[in-house]
């Protein structure tokens, strides 16, 4: 018998496709009802409360109960990030459940990776704070320098106490194929770009969507996004 963490039971729960789009529906970092999680998966109610208890007995979700109702969300950033990691490897292999549909360049363009902010702005955002110096790459890791940490103070960013979270973490990006600022950072800047009004989540989805001036001024603060096709 091999000792260690046992990846196949892991595996086993991410394997099943009901439960796969229940924690894909998660990835916003939202929590949902069981009922909005059944309608994600295209399953009966009792079939996901099934797929649920599997989900939450295995760690991967955690239950919210407010009231009457249970809301389920995903149990950490950690599995938030095996998530994005799969979706990479799928995306590369050319596994599509479905054709893009109009959504699929905003979800490009600006989105939100469980609570920090991906696709083209968010690999925009990581590699100006890494050619201003204020985030340094070392042995594969990502510092927040002494320029970044003034940086974020001028910038209104509150840094709360990591603990066993890093301050900078590199997180591949499924669209863009290069990496993106995640970390309590990466959470913390789009906390405050929300708060400055220059974006704002659009219901029901993961896109991030920029005012026309909230654009200008994230392109002033980092750097220009790319164009879209």
């Amino acid at each position: 018998m091999r000792l260690g963490p046992d990846i196949a039971r892991v595996a086993a729960l991410l394997g099943d496709p009901a439960r796969a789009n229940m924690l894909s529906a998660l990835l916003g970092g939202q929590a949902l009802t069981a009922g909005e999680l059944a309608r994600e998966a295209g399953v009966t109610a009792q079939t996901a409360s099934t797929h649920l208890a599997k989900l939450e007995d295995g760690g991967l979700l955690l239950r919210r109960r407010q009231g009457r109702h249970s809301y389920f969300a995903l149990a950490g950033a950690d599995v938030a990030e095996v998530l994005e990691q799969l979706i990479v490897v799928a995306e590369r292999a050319g596994h599509h459940r479905t054709r893009p549909g109009p959504k699929d360049p905003a979800l490009r363009r600006a989105r939100v990776c469980y609570d920090h902010l991906a696709g083209d702005a968010g690999v925009t955002l990581l590699d100006a704070l890494l050619a201003d110096g204020r985030i340094r790459e070392t042995e594969g890791a990502l510092l927040l320098t002494d320029d970044g940490w003034a940086f974020a103070r001028a910038f209104g960013v509150v840094l709360p106490n990591a603990g066993r979270r890093p301050v900078c973490k590199a997180c591949l990006d499924w669209s863009a194929r290069r990496n993106h600022l995640a970390g309590v950072l990466g959470a913390a800047l789009l906390t405050r770009i929300y708060e400055l009004g220059w974006a704002h989540r659009q219901d029901g989805t993961r896109v991030v969507q920029f005012t026309s001036p909230g654009l200008r001024a994230f392109e002033a603060a980092f750097a220009p996004l790319p164009q879209q096709n």
